[in-house]
């Protein structure tokens, strides 16, 4: 894990929201046609409640993405969004024992 990116993809508010968002997404998001625990939330869902650009969510999911906290599934043309649990444990680990 790369402290540096992880803290700079949580710098920002939109960001924290969306991984927030993603930790119970059943309650933050409608059902949709794939299981949510398994693949995530396709993109357009999470786009659509942050309500902000699809250029914009794309790079914040890129951002969350690099820093490794979410896991991405493309399935055809659409692609699904969920949190990379050991990655947030690991950040959970290093913040109460290093920071």
């Amino acid at each position: 894990m790369d402290q540096v990116e992880v803290f700079k993809a949580l710098s920002n508010k939109t960001r924290l929201m969306i991984l927030q968002w993603l930790k119970e997404p059943e309650l933050h998001f409608p059902p949709q046609d794939r299981d949510i625990k398994e693949v995530g939330v396709c993109v357009g869902q999470i786009q659509c409640k942050a309500q902000l650009t699809q250029s914009t969510i794309s790079e914040y999911l890129s951002i969350l993405h690099r820093s490794g906290l979410i896991e991405s599934t493309r399935i055809g043309q659409w692609t699904y969004y969920k949190r990379n649990e050991a990655a947030c444990l690991e950040l959970k680990q290093l913040i109460e024992t290093s920071i």
